[in-house]
């Protein structure tokens, strides 16, 4: 598992994650960031896919960006953890990476899901992600790399700590 501080769309991967929401239709944050670097066909593409539940996953091409794919994957919005809040997330990251395998992915990059405007505290999450991301690791469906890609240092700085805390 690498770490990175940056921007998820200039990622030179096999595929991205993006951080979508149920529509999967351009948003804000990093859907829309990837929505605008990849080009209008990604919406097209997301228009026929039509929907996406959270904690579900499903992909698409790339189009302009570096990435071959892009995996669109609905987190959780927070509303106080009783919910069921870190199973969607847990799910988030395996269903990403379970597909990612199904497509013979190599490299994949993922930003910090629901972490936005879904309200999910940022600490929790890096631990949901780093815990399903090893999982997937040592099930023998390895992945040569998984880059975390933070935006921010807030972010950042809790990976690193979780990532270096074993």
């Amino acid at each position: 598992m690498n770490l990175v501080k940056g921007d998820i769309t200039r990622s030179d991967v096999d595929c991205i994650v993006n951080a979508a929401n149920e529509d999967l239709m351009p948003g804000g944050g990093v859907c829309g960031a990837i929505h605008q670097a990849a080009g209008k066909e990604l919406a097209v593409e997301c228009k026929r896919i039509g929907h996406c539940g959270v904690g579900e996953a499903r992909i698409t091409s790339g189009y302009d960006l570096k990435a071959r794919y892009v995996i669109h994957t609905v987190g959780p919005i927070w509303h106080g953890g009783d919910n069921g809040e870190n199973q969607y997330l847990f799910n988030c990251y395996k269903k990403s990476l379970l597909l990612s395998t199904h497509y013979d992915i190599e490299t994949i990059a993922f930003p910090n899901i629901s972490t936005g405007i879904f309200g999910y505290p940022k600490e929790l999450a890096a631990e949901t992600a780093i815990a399903a991301v090893r999982q997937h690791q040592i099930s023998g469906r390895k992945l040569k790399e998984i880059v975390f890609c933070c935006f921010d240092e807030e972010n950042y700085q809790l990976y690193d700590k979780h990532l270096n805390k074993d």
